[in-house]
């Protein structure tokens, strides 16, 4: 190898189907011409110094994630935290505590306040601080720069400027938008993957210009030096216009010689590129959108309330001052011992207009307890709690990777009990990217006993459904929206006679044989060459060779298992020659012109090696949906194997072809049935004669430049393509990340709607969602797409958008006019119908018909436009939704997405810091939703709306009592009593609340998915429960004042039948006040630990201890509190009476409200309580798991509804035998 260069030994690009898209062709082209806006962009080689200054002076390749710096964070965090309307009252009262006319003094208006603020703040400057240390992460990462004099050393990613040469090491990731100049390979090309962009796994072919070719090692840069004229940064990551200016001639660039950011190096040494965009500039970022400042639906409801609150407390400010200068103006001159004639404006009867004036700033100050500072504080430190929670949930750890579940940001925990659409990426976030091969068809009899996840979860399912048929009634479920989806299954027949045409194998069963990894196949027939026993052998030694013949892979050797490993472009490619080695025939070798299969026969001790020269190969597209290679075997006959969907397949096939079409047919229902991903194979021979004459069309084709070329590559393909044989057909399970199947069907079980938005082709998206039962066999696909009209630019782009439409009007129409109940509808749209569906004048009919339909599937959509969808589902319906991704094509959707949620992969950390949550699988949502948000929903929203009850409880009490001594202003508690009262003695109950309140166990949320959709449906902070809870604080104010006043106004207090003083009075309406929230408390709660105890009972035994030592202390400090418990509350028998009175008549109306509901109107975790109550569950097995069958909302999506359709055909197929076999002969 020259210079030391490593060097492939195959040129590989002449695998690929049509190699004159080669660079040699491609220069041939000729320049782009660049001219007018958006292609304004020159970039120097090999001189980066040139871009730091004008007219350049392009960005460096410093990424940023956070959403503050050290110069924005104090406005920008002041700002966030002034959003909220309370926060606003309190500044303004702290503003007015500074003036005379204040009742308390300023300290204690002005601490609480920068508490709650610097608290929040601090919280938020800790969460970017995380943002910032990620960031960090990826801008040091270590690459090679060249640094001139063809030296080359090693700088941080954030060093690169545009125009640097940059050395790309194998499994690396790419750290700016390069331009490819050569590779380890001769002929210039290398290997990416590009999961992190468009969610794809399979290998991208990537070729550098030829006239870039010589530079291929570090000394060949020393006087390298060229100009590129490009486009300008822009979002499409599938598109590149620019020239390279090279020795006195221009070169046209395409995407082929484009390497982006964040996709990775693979399968080669080592590439050279020129930085083109870097930073900010490159296009991955250009899909990042900046981090954008989310609140919860329920903190946004708590601004609606303040203002309602502050409006009350506006109106008793106004009648409190208008009291107040009435009284001033007509008492006050009867008021000798106030001196009248000697008084200053705050009260001067001469100038009542201008007291009332004052006293308003004073009630607006007295009654600010209304409305609560604490509440913020508390809602902060809760959060944290719960968050803490969620990062110690050792069911969400996952202990493969070590990696546990995060809340990256603690203000939206409550919006995880309220999300109504997920939308989810694909790859690496539903799948494992890895496909078993489990059965087969070949020459009509089917072959292999495996039993694919549906076909299991069918028969269990049956199995139970007519062995609980005569069990006894269930107690009702009072679920609305949810249904009996068991009812009216009801069997005449045995299970005996049910007959299930697959064996049903434990997976449990399995776990000690060998396991290898894309073969799951078992069936003794084929394996160990007992297929030579078949009566179609030779049928069956075509489909092995078809198998390992029909593909673009390479073998690379495995040192450890002595056999080979498979760079497939696709999964299922991986999984067909696995299986091909399996069944003896390993393809062991590629050259350039060549295919060497292994093939082992019982008879012979040694495999033999066969030669199959490739002389053609027909590519798979997305508009193909085939693929076919063109050998010639040893004997010189030349073949044409082809593989594909069997929709295609099928009418290709020649009249003789056909002899196991409709065996085949059959096999691949069943196939579909059980959730497997299908395809035909067939073959044809060939002519040489005609071989010939189709190969020079063929290269005419290839070789021609302009927009007839692919036309003539296609109808050139369908040439050959014809008159095939059918052979078989394959199935193979796609393997799902662990547990997907039952979360998405958990899920929709929960009521949830699912979108899939995937970067990758349309027929790998919808196999994936056969495959995670987000389509299943008899669902309606809706399948809207763009036509290729040929018209001027203006008119195509008109007729276009009017298809698409009209695409839409149908299919809404159709679904109106459904009429069968079980009929399930999925919409499946690409990226390029999409650019036109979201626009203005079109998305709104685009996402009623998504909305109609059980599940979405949007497929080749890029970065922006996940984003553009995800805003258009939370706009457009107004209800909360969730993103889930996990690579840097899924930032703008996480961050667009009331949450986020990013999966902790392999493939970088770009997901996770944008989320606002991350887990490391996608299993872990849902636990995350179902058991943390449904709890954490229900804590905060029961949490609010007590805080608003013992906030109206107390402080109206006090405008009351202004009222009562004529609007003077003054207040019946001590000034400790009242700072006390939120921060010490209400404030670690509701904490509780908060924190530790549990409706029902994680084991029931998880078994009654359904009771998720109280947190959509909003029942428990609804208008209509907030008012509940207002009017509640309003009797219990009313209670404790007046009963206390009526009581202690004419009543003997003392022994010496003294009355009691308005000391004694505020203490005793004070304890009541205590006694009576905290007992309120304790009747909301639905779980107590000791916890919850210790802090109710011991906030009103701490109050009774303050008042002990408050009253121990000098009467300077206690003033009319001294010793006030000891010497006159505690002997008199009419305190102790009274608080029980008081605490009883204010918790009987909310006890019989209670009560009455549990018996009449119960909610459904009101009656699983019960049933867990009463042991019910472990005494009554069958109604129990009858209950949780009931307990799921209805859905035409997940396991579950495949499940049901599988027992409605099987049910459909057993009575139809029944009929057959009753009727007379």
């Amino acid at each position: 190898m020259s210079r030391g260069r490593i060097r492939g030994k195959l040129r590989r690009s002449k695998l690929y189907t049509f190699s004159c898209l080669h660079s040699d062709v491609m220069e041939s082209v000729g320049p782009h011409p660049l001219q007018g806006p958006g292609f304004s962009r020159v970039v120097c080689c090999n001189q980066p110094r040139l871009h730091r200054k004008k007219p350049y002076k392009y960005p460096s390749n410093y990424i940023s994630t956070t959403k503050y710096n050290i110069i924005t964070f104090l406005p920008k965090a002041i700002f966030e935290q002034f959003r909220r309307v309370a926060n606003l009252y309190f500044l303004m009262t702290a503003i007015l505590s500074l003036t005379p006319v204040t009742p308390f003094s300023a300290v204690s208006m002005i601490a609480p306040l920068a508490f709650v603020v610097g608290l929040s703040m601090a919280k938020e400057a800790l969460e970017d601080w995380r943002r910032f240390i990620q960031d960090m992460k990826v801008n040091s990462r270590k690459v090679s720069i060249h640094q001139g004099d063809g030296i080359f050393g090693y700088k941080p990613w954030q060093k690169i400027r545009v125009g640097d040469v940059v050395k790309v090491e194998k499994d690396q990731f790419f750290p700016a938008d390069l331009l490819m100049l050569s590779s380890s390979y001769d002929d210039g090309i290398c290997y990416v993957e590009t999961m992190n962009l468009d969610g794809e796994t399979n290998l991208k072919v990537k070729r550098s210009l030829e006239v870039t070719l010589p530079f291929d090692d570090d000394e060949a840069f020393k006087d390298f030096t060229g100009t590129i004229r490009c486009e300008d940064p822009n979002p499409d990551l599938y598109t590149f216009v620019g020239n390279l200016e090279y020795d006195r001639q221009i070169y046209a660039l395409d995407p082929n010689q484009i390497l982006l950011r964040d996709s990775k190096l693979r399968n080669t040494a080592y590439v050279y590129g020129v930085a083109i965009f870097t930073g900010h500039d490159s296009k991955v970022m250009q899909n990042s959108t900046k981090s954008p400042s989310k609140r919860s639906r329920i903190e946004k409801k708590m601004d609606y309330i303040i203002y309602f609150l502050f409006t009350l407390l506006v109106l008793i400010s106004l009648i409190s001052s208008i009291g107040f200068a009435v009284k001033t103006k007509y008492g006050m001159p009867d008021w000798w011992y106030l001196q009248p004639e000697n008084t200053t404006n705050f009260y001067n009867p001469k100038k009542p207009a201008l007291s009332g004036i004052f006293h308003l700033v004073t009630a607006l100050i007295l009654y600010g307890y209304l409305i609560p500072i604490s509440l913020y504080v508390s809602i902060e430190v809760v959060k944290v709690l719960q968050a803490s929670f969620i990062n110690q949930d050792l069911l969400m750890y996952d202990e493969e990777t070590g990696i546990p579940a995060l809340a990256r940001t603690s203000n939206l925990n409550e919006e995880l009990g309220q999300v109504d659409t997920i939308l989810s990426d694909k790859t690496g976030t539903l799948t494992c990217n890895q496909m078993d091969f489990l059965k087969c068809s070949i020459a009509g009899v089917t072959y292999g006993m495996s039993s694919s996840e549906v076909e299991v979860a069918a028969a269990k399912q049956m199995a139970f459904d007519l062995d609980g048929q005569n069990s006894e009634t269930s107690v009702p479920m009072h679920n609305n929206g949810a249904r009996d989806s068991w009812e009216n299954r009801g069997s005449d027949y045995g299970i005996s006679e049910i007959e299930l045409e697959t064996v049903i194998t434990s997976k449990d069963e399995k776990d000690h044989k060998r396991k290898i990894k894309g073969f799951n196949f078992e069936d003794n027939r084929l394996m160990n060459g007992n297929w030579l026993k078949e009566p179609n052998a030779d049928s069956i030694l075509l489909f092995f060779r078809i198998l390992a013949l029909c593909h673009t892979a390479i073998p690379e050797p495995n040192e450890e298992t002595g056999s080979f490993n498979y760079e497939a472009e696709s999964p299922d490619e991986g999984a067909f020659l696995v299986a091909a080695r399996e069944f003896g025939f390993e393809f062991c070798r590629r050259t350039q012109t060549s295919v060497f299969i292994r093939e082992r026969y019982p008879s012979s001790g040694r495999p033999i090696e066969r030669e199959f020269k490739v002389l053609n190969l027909l590519d798979f597209s997305s508009k193909r949906k085939r693929m076919s290679v063109i050998v010639r075997d040893e004997d010189g006959q030349i073949l044409l194997i082809c593989k594909g969907a069997d929709s295609i397949i099928f009418e290709r096939l020649s009249k003789n072809g056909r002899m196991y079409e409709e065996e085949t047919s059959r096999h691949l229902n069943e196939y579909g049935e059980a959730g497997l991903r299908t395809l035909a194979l067939a073959y044809r021979k060939l002519e040489e004669s005609e071989y010939s004459a189709w190969n020079s069309e063929f290269f005419k084709a290839k070789t021609t430049i302009g927009a007839d070329r692919e036309a003539m590559l296609e109808r050139v393909s369908d040439m050959i393509e014809k008159d095939l044989i059918l052979v078989g057909a394959t199935a193979v399970e796609d393997k799902l990340q662990k547990g997907v199947p039952q979360c998405i069907d958990k899920l929709a079980q929960a009521g949830l709607k699912i979108w899939v938005l995937t970067g990758d082709k349309m027929e790998t998206a919808i196999n994936i969602g056969f495959a995670c039962s987000l389509l299943r066999q008899g669902m309606k696909q809706i399948c809207i797409t763009t036509m290729n009209p040929d018209l001027l630019a203006q008119d195509a782009n008109r007729a276009v958008k009017e298809n698409i439409l009209m695409q839409i009007t149908n299919a809404s129409q159709m679904i109106k006019l459904e009429k069968d109940p079980h009929a399930a509808f999925a919409l499946i749209i690409d990226g390029k119908t999409l650019f036109y569906a979201l626009e203005d004048d079109m998305k709104h009919q685009f996402l009623s018909l998504a909305v109609d339909c059980a599940s979405v599937i949007c497929c080749r959509v890029s970065p922006k436009q996940k984003a553009l969808i995800t805003r258009l589902v939370k706009e457009g319906t107004g209800k909360t939704t969730l993103a889930i991704g996990d690579g840097a094509n899924d930032v703008g959707m996480i961050q667009e997405a009331d949450i986020g949620v990013g999966i902790s992969g392999v493939e970088g950390m770009q997901a996770v810091m944008a989320s606002d949550f991350s887990i490391a699988q996608f299993r872990f949502l849902e636990r995350l939703l179902v058991v943390h948000g449904h709890w954490c929903y229900k804590r905060i929203a029961q949490m609010v709306c007590y805080f608003f009850y013992k906030n109206i409880a107390f402080g109206l009490t006090l405008f009351y009592f202004e009222a009562f001594t004529g609007f003077s202003g003054q207040s019946v508690y001590d000034d400790w009593y009242m700072l006390l009262f939120n921060v010490i003695l209400t404030s670690l109950p509701v904490i509780s609340l908060g924190v530790f309140e549990q409706d029902v166990s994680s084991e029931v949320c998880l078994q009654f998915p359904a009771l998720y959709q109280q947190g959509p449906k909003n029942l428990f902070f609804d208008w209509h429960r907030i008012f509940g809870w207002m009017a509640n604080g309003l009797y219990s104010s009313l209670v404790i004042f007046f009963l206390n006043i009526i009581i202690f106004y004419d009543q003997a207090f003392r022994a010496g039948g003294q009355t009691a003083d308005m000391a004694a009075v505020g203490t005793t309406m004070f304890t009541c006040i205590i006694w009576a929230v905290n007992c309120q408390i304790a009747l909301t709660m639905s779980h107590f630990t000791w916890i919850q105890h210790l802090f109710i009972w011991g906030s009103v035994c701490t109050w009774y201890l303050f008042l002990l030592l408050y009253g121990m202390t000098s009467p300077i400090v206690s003033g009319n509190a001294f010793r006030i418990l000891v010497e006159a509350l505690a002997p008199a028998p009419i305190y102790w009476s009274v608080t029980l009175l008081v605490t009883l008549t204010c918790n009987l109306p909310y006890l019989a409200y209670l009560s009455f509901q549990r018996s009449f109107k119960p909610m459904d975790h009101q009656v699983i309580q019960e049933i867990k109550y009463y042991k019910k569950d472990e005494e009554d097995h069958h109604m129990w798991t009858r209950e949780r069958s009931k307990a799921r909302q209805e859905t035409k999506i997940g396991f579950t509804a495949r499940v049901d359709a599988k027992i409605r055909h099987l049910r459909g197929k057993r009575n139809k035998k029944h009929s057959a076999v009753m009727s007379p002969s």
